[in-house]
């Protein structure tokens, strides 16, 4: 059995999740120009293609890495498929067909779903605070989704969409962000963070090719502004490298059900955003919730008795 890391290290890990899961948050939010701008699977195929040129010194094996088994082959497979292209097209098209209220409040459900699945998969015993950190979690978030700030500027964009699916598909990307990050923590007890980011990208890029190129042939490239591309880059490198480093070099040293409380970054960087980049107001609501969420952080993350 791994011993507990020290408290320096435990704090990097923490460190590195709540980094990940804002910049999450931060580029989900940033999204909308793009979405508008590039058809959904084109722009996912741009995103994997762009990370991999970024990134092929990565693909190489460690010297004290083991080659990988049929089970770690399969699981990166996985990692890629579920955690890192069916999360992009869900989360996408389920935003562009439901209010962001709606979604966030089901993306409340990611601490308590991971937690879920940890103790079926992974065994991992959930403790009355861990309990306590998620349940803060989801109303913090839930209470944030709720506030006026969250609701449509222009209600007559989604009077056309449908709702129901739009908040169906963005259950489906909290299911897809579970088995994230349970099939993550199986994986950085086999291979390092660095390789794992580099080999999910790249099997994103060979699912998403096929719509990528149908939708390269009927695309203008030339309609595209140079600040347009130049977010396509930064968010390409934030969602395939740095993100992906972040959560795997964090949960080598975390339990999977406590690193899932860490996703209530996300809607919270996601809501910051809006008020410092795209100028939306922060309510009294939105303060509490902030507050509520953060409890639950110092809950998972306050240092428990030695055994």
């Amino acid at each position: 059995m791994n011993s507990a890391p020290p408290a320096s290290g435990r704090l990097v890990a923490y460190g590195c999740l709540a980094l990940s899961m804002s910049l999450v948050g931060g580029y989900v939010a940033l999204s909308k120009p793009l979405v508008a701008a590039f058809p959904v699977l084109l722009l996912a195929w741009l995103r994997f293609g762009i990370a991999a040129l970024a990134m092929p010194h990565w693909l190489k094996r460690a010297t004290d890495e083991p080659p990988m088994a049929a089970r770690t082959r399969w699981l990166v497979f996985l990692e890629s498929f579920l955690g890192n292209f069916m999360f992009s097209i869900c989360m996408l098209f389920g935003v562009s067909l439901t209010s962001a209220v709606s979604a966030g409040v089901i993306m409340a459900s990611i601490p308590a779903c991971v937690a879920i699945a940890s103790w079926l998969f992974l065994r991992e015993r959930i403790t009355v605070r861990i309990g306590l950190a998620i349940g803060c979690a989801a109303l913090g978030i839930g209470l944030l989704a709720l506030s006026p700030a969250h609701t449509p500027a222009s209600p007559a964009s989604t009077q056309s969409s449908m709702p129901w699916l739009g908040n169906l598909l963005v259950f489906c990307a909290v299911l897809c962000e579970t088995a994230y990050a349970v099939i993550g923590k199986s994986l950085t007890g086999r291979m390092g963070p660095k390789r794992i980011a580099s080999l999910i990208n790249l099997w994103g890029f060979v699912l998403s090719m096929p719509f990528g190129i149908w939708f390269a042939l009927q695309f203008d490239f030339t309609s595209v502004r140079f600040g347009t591309w130049a977010l396509l880059v930064a968010y390409a490198l934030a969602a395939s490298i740095w993100t992906v480093w972040l959560w795997m070099t964090g949960l080598r040293h975390v339990p999977a059900a406590q690193a899932g409380v860490f996703a209530v970054m996300l809607p919270l960087s996601a809501a910051l955003v809006g008020v410092l980049v795209l100028g939306e107001s922060l309510s009294s609501p939105q303060l509490v919730a902030f507050v509520i969420a953060l409890v639950g952080v110092v809950l998972a993350t306050w240092p428990g008795r030695r055994t």
